[in-house]
């Protein structure tokens, strides 16, 4: 049981709620180690293909809570460091879910709520959205989220924001690669669930070897080392039970076991 969000199942889809609406979703402790806990649980169960992470109330995730920071201020080193670690292991968890993620986003994703939407595999958002990380305003540094927010936005452009925290809207947001896609507020479920749809079509097992295959070769060099791990892998993946019944569903012209038979 959780105090700080919601676990909705929906057949395959599991949306995880962030259920602080009064605080805007802002992440403390205790949000911190449940979405952990809600994660590795989720991606431990076979029955679930897709994880969407979404926010009640006004906003996404409005960042790290305010009062949190203020007690951690008071604390010394070891206390600090010890929560920047749950912190960034929660961010790692969510990012190196086995399965697809998709973060929901409406309103405020600021802070280390564009570090959540950045982790997530897939970030559908709302066109009133707005992201920033603010953390140089407050005196500090969005240290746990820029692997995931580089990834999205590249380097250049986090010199950027990273240094004036400027708000982004949900269509340059867009234009950064921080978002995939942008709908309106009243489209914006219908615009997750097309996404959810695209992806419960994929083979299970093939999506997380996919994601497994962009960490491996993304920023490497091309060389023969890197174009025989390739070659491995796919050898490896033409050999499963899964790619068998996705090239027989194709030739027999129907729909895979995993999309619904």
């Amino acid at each position: 049981m959780f105090t700080t969000l919601d676990i909705e199942l929906d057949g395959p889809v599991a949306t995880i709620w962030m259920n602080r609406p009064e605080r805007h979703n802002a992440f403390d402790e205790i949000l911190i180690a449940e979405l952990t806990a809600a994660c590795v649980a989720l991606d431990g169960d076979d029955d679930v293909r897709v994880v969407v992470l979404a926010g009640r109330g006004k906003s996404f995730s409005a960042g790290a809570d305010l009062n949190w920071m203020k007690r951690a201020a008071g604390n010394g080193l070891d206390e600090n460091l010890d929560d920047a670690r749950r912190l960034a292991r929660m961010l790692r968890t969510l990012a190196e879910l086995k399965k697809p993620s998709v973060a929901r986003i409406h309103g405020a994703a600021l802070g280390g709520g564009m570090g959540l939407a950045a982790a997530c595999d897939i970030a559908v958002a709302a066109s009133d959205a707005v992201f920033a990380t603010s953390e140089v305003r407050f005196g500090i540094i969005p240290a746990a989220i820029s692997p995931y927010v580089l990834r999205a936005i590249g380097a250049r452009q986090a010199t950027r924001y990273f240094q004036t925290g400027e708000r982004i809207a949900a269509a340059r947001a867009r234009e950064l690669g921080l978002v995939h896609e942008v709908a309106a507020p009243e489209e914006l479920d219908a615009a997750v669930r097309s996404v959810v749809d695209a992806l419960l079509d994929g083979g299970p097992a093939a999506q997380s070897a996919a994601k497994e295959l962009i960490r491996a070769v993304d920023g490497q060099m091309i060389n023969e080392t890197l174009v025989e791990e390739t070659a491995h892998r796919i050898a490896h993946l033409r050999a499963t039970p899964e790619a068998r019944e996705g090239i027989a569903a194709f030739l027999e012209k129907r729909r895979p076991g995993w999309s619904g038979g």
